[in-house]
């Protein structure tokens, strides 16, 4: 089992950032393999052969991200810690990347091979030099072909994962925070955390705390290390990383009579959510109806706005309505007002007193 150990001024000093470069490292691994995810399966198809050609034009791309997406070792330049926080941006991680040098690079990669559950020929690939400065150029392909289109909206869902973790971080301190950030994550005696159950040497996160990195794929989690850099977490955020979209990986093992059924069962839900929205929309308008369906998770208003494309006084309006009306609470994180369902706005929203998403704020404002 291996242990984050934090030292007195770690969990004071540890705080969330976003990473580009995790971003995309997860979007390589998901896009190099079969679409097992339905809610994938629209972005997964439009992008898979465009990587393929481009992983089969160039060996040493080919043969990293093979490895990198099957092994529990990540090779350390493909996995660094972000730079600057929530403003981290793509070009200054993939300048600190270029700085690896190459024989860091190779022995990584061996003990990634060593810890992978496939058979490796480094040997065809990793040849020449410059090793992370061609990782690099590989990031760089990847996400201007695969991500930057769509990276304004999983940013959104990026940042609307660390209100939620911030908000129980607020209420509850960091073992309620990390509560569920991984499968095998977890808050273990009073100062570390278990970050996997599989053997290997505990950290030792000194006086400048973590970082805990959300990203949008739909499972992994891993470590990233750097010389006189905080260890990150990076996890998967809650929420769907692209579109819903039904996908016929899921329909193809099944029986026709299945999936008969299945698709009649999908029609007669969406039936039921179209009939319920336009009702709802109906009973407290479009407008009103939106931000209450939208706070399935909790938000901010500018999250709010910039998710429903609307401007922050019309969502400002909408809340103090709704507020009103007590379907809707707020609750102050830092600077930043989290607003969420009551159980009134939950029922009225959902139709159903089933269990709600637990955003840890408690009270309004």
């Amino acid at each position: 089992m291996v242990l984050l150990r934090l030292d007195s001024l770690a969990l004071a000093r540890s705080r969330f950032a976003l990473s580009p470069a995790a971003e995309t490292l997860g979007a390589l691994m998901a896009l190099s393999r079969p679409c097992v995810d339905p809610w994938l399966a629209r972005w997964h198809a439009r992008h898979h052969a465009t990587l393929r050609a481009t992983l089969a034009a160039d060996p040493f791309a080919e043969g990293l991200v093979r490895l990198v997406s099957s092994t529990k070792y990540l090779p350390d330049h493909v996995s660094l810690p972000p730079t600057d926080g929530m403003r981290t941006r793509l070009e200054d991680e993939l300048a600190q990347m270029r700085e690896v040098p190459d024989d860091v690079v190779v022995e990584s990669v061996r003990l990634a091979v060593a810890a992978s559950w496939e058979e490796h020929d480094v040997a065809s690939w990793l040849t020449g030099c410059d090793f992370a400065a061609r990782t690099a150029e590989l990031y760089r392909r990847a996400w201007d072909a695969h991500l930057a289109e769509d990276w304004p909206r999983r940013r959104r869902l990026l940042e609307r994962d660390v209100t939620y973790r911030a908000g129980l971080l607020a209420a509850y301190g960091w073992p309620r925070a990390l509560e569920q950030m991984a499968r095998r994550t977890a808050w273990t005696g009073a100062d570390a955390i278990r970050f996997s159950d599989r053997p290997g040497p505990d950290r030792v996160v000194g006086p400048d705390g973590m970082l805990f990195v959300p990203y949008t794929g739909a499972r992994g989690t891993w470590l990233c290390e750097a010389l006189d850099r905080p260890y990150a977490l990076v996890y998967p955020a809650r929420g769907l990383g692209v579109e819903a979209s039904p996908g016929p990986s899921t329909e193809q093992s099944a029986p026709s009579g299945d999936r008969d059924r299945d698709r009649d069962g999908d029609r007669d839900r969406d039936r039921d959510r179209d009939r319920r929205d336009r009702a709802l929309g109906r009973l407290l308008g479009t407008g009103r109806a939106a931000i209450l369906r939208a706070l399935a998770r909790p938000a901010t208003s500018s999250e709010l706005a910039a998710e429903l494309d609307l401007s922050l006084g019309t969502v400002g309006g909408h809340l103090a309505v709704l507020r009103e009306a007590e379907l809707v609470v707020g609750a102050r994180v830092g600077r930043r007002v989290v607003y969420r369902r009551t159980e009134a706005g939950e029922v009225l929203a959902t139709g159903t007193t089933g269990e709600r998403h637990d955003d840890g704020i408690d009270g309004g404002e």
